[in-house]
């Protein structure tokens, strides 16, 4: 592998190396390693937690279900039991000093800005997801955080909602499989991870409001595997609810997804957090499963102080702050003081935040490790993730890699010098530095190459194509050795004109799909004017390229790629490092092929309660396009390498109620390279209808030129199982299942059978 894979994988080395072991930081039952459900773990302290119960007073209690700041909670200074401080940001440590909103104002205070979830997604490969958590664990220990307010796993299913960059997938296998080893990298670090936003957060716009209708079978396959895998494999100590309703009840304080899923089938030990202001009844949240409200007051968002308080009720009452009036503060006092009754509720909530609280070592004596902020080897990992992130959609006639020799390079497009990690709502981060694309290839190419920039469109709201603008890239091209067109999607930056310029950003869903700005007639016209351009886009999701893509040659999906995604970008576009990224979700060739435009459920349905019934069911990404014969722009777990693999023959060795599929993959061409080889299921005859196709498996495999490795997977039980609304319970049918393996959901290479 190049050089820059290498240094990576010794930074990387050096890094696991250096985590603290369970054994290392807590007393852990041989019998709690080996169960299945990771859970276990949180309960070795549960006679600390009893004994420190019995010393809290009802006041006491109550302070510690709810925030006291923006992101502080809790604390009890006479028992010794200190404030849980979060830190939002899924990909990179928020830039909060202390309690409040406020970014820092030194750079060097800047974490270190990971790519976005969807690129880790992109990588399919789980000792990232492992690396990339352990980097969000370290920042966190060393910014005093507590818990990570991350990973975000809500499954793509709308291609307009507007933090689908936060996102993973549309498909819950590989959601399950990256979340689990990012939970575990940042917990490995004795910093709790919070998954969410649970359950069915599928869009921004009306998210406060929205009641989501959803089949069980639906909600049981695509909408809840992976949240129960980051419970169960990933042992997450905590998990946010969302702020949509689900079935009539405001996900937070939902008896159904809380007690009776979450808490009862799952066996979730931890906390659950609100999102911030998603909690609206204190009974609700009390009795359904609500433990830690979070929220701030506006004015403290838009930059105001810390210290708004309410009006006493009396002259001689005491002045109560914002947050004693949250609805699991003095409303919940009030409520057991009425009712004793409800008093082992709280009791139970107190509970669970102490446990993570031990498993953090914030109480026990234990010590975390000391945590590192913006290492070489934290920024190694932004680069090993943007590098195996970016994906290479289109390269016909082998126009990629671009090679150095070449004298003159256009750089066309905003995109190319945009800073992106301050946008975005709760993903928005301060980060040290970040390379650009247009700093990326300036690094690649160095002095003796000369490098043309032209924006050719303008990022401003309403901005249409400019005659002028597009003039200047269409002489550039001409000009130029090399283009390199760089736009796409962009991020909304300011919390306070999310109307103005969101994009790609938190509490708004985009428009459309299609390149802002008037993007278009830009690209056509580059590529018209020069065939032989690149076109690079960035972005947070699915994006119509329709319009052009017939023109272009070679294109390549880099998403938001971290501080060091111009130099990840450079290295994949001249060949220093071979494309191995593949598809996370589905590129329909136009809006309105994606289910769930197609099926009329997407936008809500106006009126009282704001209604969103997904009529697209279990048909969601790839499961739709495979089984209703429409094809895609670029399929899932498409990708394209600067090399060629050889799928061996297909061993299916089935047991009693499992399988293990075996072949051999040869490196054939002439650059190392990975290949991610997917692994899908088809149930050739079923009682219920079944999608044509489900991802069940995957390993990433890096070869040599002419190398050839085994691939191994198993398939258990739960591999061929449905969902059966009427028992209520998963159901393994007798019969035959095929077993599908290839490069894509559309590139199936090899296929074997089996009978269960």
């Amino acid at each position: 592998m190049p050089h820059l894979s290498l240094r990576f994988a010794t930074a990387l080395g050096a890094a696991l190396l250096a985590l603290p072991t369970l054994a290392q930081r807590a007393p852990v039952p041989a019998k709690a390693l080996a169960s299945t459900n990771r859970q276990t773990l949180l309960l070795n302290h549960e006679a600390d937690i009893t004994a420190l119960l019995a010393k809290l007073t009802l006041e006491e209690k109550v302070h510690i279900l709810h925030a006291n700041s923006a992101f502080a909670a809790g604390g009890v200074e006479r028992l010794g039991i200190p404030e849980i401080m979060t830190s939002d940001g899924p990909h990179g440590v928020r830039p909060e000093q202390g309690r409040n909103w406020k970014p820092p104002v030194d750079a060097n205070d800047a974490s270190t800005y990971l790519p976005t979830n969807n690129t880790l997604a992109s990588t399919w490969n789980r000792a990232l997801g492992l690396a990339y958590g352990t980097v969000l664990g370290s920042e966190a220990n060393a910014r005093g955080k507590d818990i990570i307010l991350g990973p975000g796993i809500n499954i793509v299913r709308a291609p307009l909602n507007g933090r689908n960059f936060e996102y993973l997938s549309e498909d819950p296998y590989l959601v399950a499989q990256m979340a689990t080893g990012y939970i575990r990298g940042v917990q490995s670090q004795g910093v709790s991870a919070c998954v969410k936003h649970y359950a069915l957060n599928n869009q921004e716009t009306h998210r406060d409001d929205v009641d989501v209708d959803v089949s069980e079978r639906a909600l049981r396959e695509i909408y809840l595997p992976g949240f129960k895998a980051a419970v169960q494999q990933g042992g997450v100590y905590s998990l946010m609810g969302s702020y949509n309703k689900v079935r009539g009840t405001y996900a937070t304080e939902n008896a159904y997804l809380m007690n009776t899923i979450l808490k009862g089938e799952w066996g979730f030990k931890g906390l659950v957090m609100s999102d911030w202001g998603s909690v609206h009844n204190t009974d609700e949240a009390l009795r359904n499963g609500t433990d830690l409200e979070m929220g701030t007051d506006l004015a403290l968002m838009y930059g105001g102080t810390d210290q708004s308080t309410a009006t006493a009720s009396t002259a001689n009452a005491p002045v109560r702050s914002y947050y004693d009036r949250f609805f699991l503060a003095d409303p919940a006092l009030a409520a057991v003081k009425k009712d004793p009754k409800l008093l082992p509720l709280i009791d139970d909530k107190v509970r669970r935040i102490l446990r993570v609280m031990y498993a953090t070592d914030m109480l026990g004596g234990t010590k975390r490790p000391a945590g590192a902020f913006n290492t070489k080897a934290h920024q190694a990992t932004a680069l090993k993730v943007a590098e195996e992130g970016i994906v290479l959609l289109k390269n016909e006639g082998h126009l990629l890699p671009l090679s150095k020799q070449v004298k003159t390079v256009a750089v066309i497009g905003a995109n190319a010098d945009r800073l992106n990690a301050m946008g975005g709502g709760s993903g928005q981060l301060k980060a040290k530095y970040e390379v650009t694309p247009l700093q990326g290839l300036k690094n690649e190419l160095g002095s003796g190459v000369t490098i043309n920039y032209v924006p050719g469109y303008t990022i401003a709201r309403d901005q249409q194509a400019d005659a002028q603008q597009i003039a200047q890239a269409v002489a550039a091209a001409k000009a130029a050795d090399a283009v390199v067109y760089v736009g796409g999607s962009f991020h909304g930056y300011d919390y306070t004109k999310w109307s103005d310029n969101a994009y790609d950003a938190e509490a708004v869903d985009k428009p459309d799909l299609k390149l802002p700005f008037g993007q278009d007639a830009l690209v056509q016209a580059v590529l018209t004017a020069n065939p032989r351009t690149v076109v690079v886009l960035l972005g947070g999701g699915p994006i119509e390229t329709s319009a052009w893509v017939g023109q272009a040659k070679a294109v390549v999906e880099a998403w938001y790629p971290g501080m060091e995604g111009g130099n990840a970008l450079a290295h994949i576009l001249f060949g220093d490092v071979n494309p191995s990224g593949k598809l996370p979700f589905t590129f329909p060739k136009q809006l309105a092929d994606a289910p769930a435009m197609k099926l009329g459920e997407y936008p809500s349905t106006p009126g009282n309660p704001l209604k969103e019934t997904y009529k697209d069911d279990i048909w969601v990404g790839y499961r739709y396009y495979d089984t209703y014969h429409v094809a895609p722009q670029f399929a899932f777990g498409h990708g394209l390498s600067y090399t060629s693999f050889d799928y061996g023959k297909l061993t299916v060795t089935p047991g009693p109620q499992s399988a293990t599929v075996r072949l051999a993959v040869r490196n054939t061409g002439k650059t190392a390279g990975a290949e991610v080889v997917q692994l899908y299921m088809h149930d050739v005859k079923s009682s219920v209808k079944r999608p044509e196709k489900e991802l069940k498996g995957f390993e990433k495999v890096f070869l040599k030129p002419g190398e050839s490795k085994t691939v191994t997977m198993q398939l258990p039980a739960d591999a061929f199982k449905y969902y059966d609304e009427a028992k209520k319970q998963w159901v393994l049918e007798p019969g035959q299942f095929e077993v599908l393996v290839g490069s894509a959901s559309d590139d199936i290479r090899q296929r074997g059978s089996l009978t269960l």
